[in-house]
């Protein structure tokens, strides 16, 4: 591959103010909007069902569609946006967004709904994406707290979208979710082709098209494995095989990733101290945001006569989650500042221990919604704080015509980690319950192993973030970044 990084004459002068608040306020925009597609069936997931006229285990498809289109689409993407140019991709990832919405919203049974559940997931590489294009758009000085912000729309967009998702289900068709998301893409799709700048950033050269099927493969057989696992059986031969599959192919990819000229994703500058520890750091992270995600709203609508479920609809678990997403969105700009003053590693180890006490609150405080929401929103503020330098570490680390795909092999790690607490949260809740009416429920002995391991995650993801390089001090801009772009590149390839 031969990289055309820009040179400071080729480069664009920093965005003046007015439109570099405008660039970020878009870009966040459109990352909530994705997110927003990911909590979008969550009130439906009861009825889907019914609405489908499916069996239980197909309906969760349209889950698990998402989930490994998502995978699959954020590596892949962002290696395009780096070769072809970021904003051109975000607009294809906005259609895919669009298209999948009306798909879905015109669907009434199973096979049309995975299909427009399968466009809406490969929407999921829009805040890789953004950050990306934040770093070749925007002045050093402005860097930190626009990445920060647009890392937290995941959040905000998750915790809004639950009880608007819920508000509109319960008081119109359930097709009217999907017609929103479809008008909120065709909104972030207008607002990006007027007032987002193209990068000239770029680092040309062939798509690794066998890369991408050898990726796309292991990740579909492990994702696969993991969301589906609980109700084929973990020892069940479907299940070792798509493991199985999985292993082998990764290590093939990784052979041909280090062979070939023009990698999907450069394994070398992957190997990074600085950037390896900080995937890592992310997959551990993605396991602890979701346990909350999955824990708590459960906790809030068990019947209250089991002696700790507190018996709420739908939409007051969304208002009462709500509160998390805000809380990481004010954090953003004190992760940016602690980033800068302390760096990015500081900033990251102090979200762990944020997010670990968050836990370790929640397992005492779980009685009342008051408790739930004080314990959720440090987890979010821990959350916002470490998601907030994940970017900054990275993008310290690669040569800007390799951001965009270093992002999204970050936001791949913490997609995994999700998909992990989501299977062993399972588990632990299939496997410690309560009869209650002839029925087995989680017990709360159940809740508290799954808090526990929430918590002991972060710490986890705090002894490895320790492990990552001092701060040193950023560079005066992007601009004399991208010029030195040259040379970082010959040491990835000669390290």
């Amino acid at each position: 591959m031969h990289d055309t990084p820009a040179h400071p004459t080729d480069h664009a002068a920093p965005a003046a103010a007015p439109r570099a608040n405008a660039v970020v306020g878009i870009l966040a925009f459109a990352g909530i909007v994705v997110a927003l597609m990911q909590t979008l069936v969550i009130p439906l997931i009861p009825e889907l069902p019914r609405l489908l006229d499916a069996s239980p285990s197909d309906a969760t498809w349209a889950i698990t569609a998402t989930l490994l289109a998502g995978a699959v689409a954020t590596p892949v993407v962002g290696r395009l946006g780096d070769m072809y140019g970021k904003r051109r991709m975000l607009l294809v990832s906005l259609v895919l967004l669009v298209a999948g919405s009306v798909v879905a919203a015109l669907s009434d049974s199973l096979t049309p709904m995975i299909v427009g559940r399968t466009l809406q997931g490969l929407s999921a590489g829009v805040i890789a994406l953004g950050i990306s294009i934040m770093r070749d758009e925007l002045p050093a000085e402005r860097l930190g707290a626009a990445t920060a912000i647009m890392s937290a729309s995941l959040g905000v967009g998750g915790a809004l979208g639950l009880p608007a998702a819920a508000l509109l289900a319960e008081n119109a068709d359930w097709h009217a979710l999907f017609w929103a998301s479809a008008a909120l893409g065709v909104l972030a799709f207008a607002l990006v082709i007027r007032l987002v700048p193209e990068s000239p950033v770029r680092s040309g050269g062939r798509f690794d098209v066998i890369g991408a099927l050898g990726l796309s493969t292991a990740l579909a057989s492990l994702l696969l494995a993991i969301s589906k696992g609980g109700d084929w059986g973990w020892n069940d031969g479907l299940t070792l095989g798509l493991f199985a599959v999985a292993a082998v192919t990764l290590g093939l990819w990784g052979l041909w990733e280090l062979r070939t000229t023009g990698p999907l994703v450069d394994l070398r500058t992957s190997a990074r101290r600085q950037v390896l520890l900080t995937n890592v750091t992310s997959l551990v992270f993605g396991y602890s945001l979701f346990g909350m995600s999955l824990i708590l709203p459960q906790l809030l609508q068990l019947p209250e006569a089991t002696g700790y479920g507190l018996g709420r609809s739908m939409l007051t678990v969304g208002l009462v989650m709500a509160p998390t997403g805000l809380v990481m969105l004010a954090t953003a700009p004190l992760s940016a500042t602690i980033s800068r003053t302390r760096g990015p590693k500081a900033t990251l180890m102090l979200g762990a221990l944020v997010v670990a006490a968050g836990y370790a609150l929640s397992i005492v405080m779980m009685s009342s919604l008051w408790q739930i929401v004080i314990a959720s929103s440090v987890i979010g503020a821990g959350i916002g704080l470490a998601y907030g330098a994940m970017p900054s570490l990275i993008m310290a680390a690669v040569p800007p015509s390799e951001t965009a795909a270093a992002n999204s092999l970050n936001a791949l790690m913490r997609a995994i980690g999700t998909s992990v607490s989501s299977a062993v949260a399972g588990v632990i809740l299939a496997q410690m319950t309560t009869s209650f009416g002839g029925v087995a429920l989680p017990s709360r002995d159940g809740f508290r192993v799954v808090m526990v391991l929430g918590s002991a995650a972060a710490l986890v993801a705090f002894v490895i973030a320790s492990f990552l390089p001092r701060h040193r001090a950023p560079s005066a801009s992007p601009v004399a970044t991208s010029a030195t772009a040259p040379s970082t590149r010959g040491a990835s390839a000669r390290g």
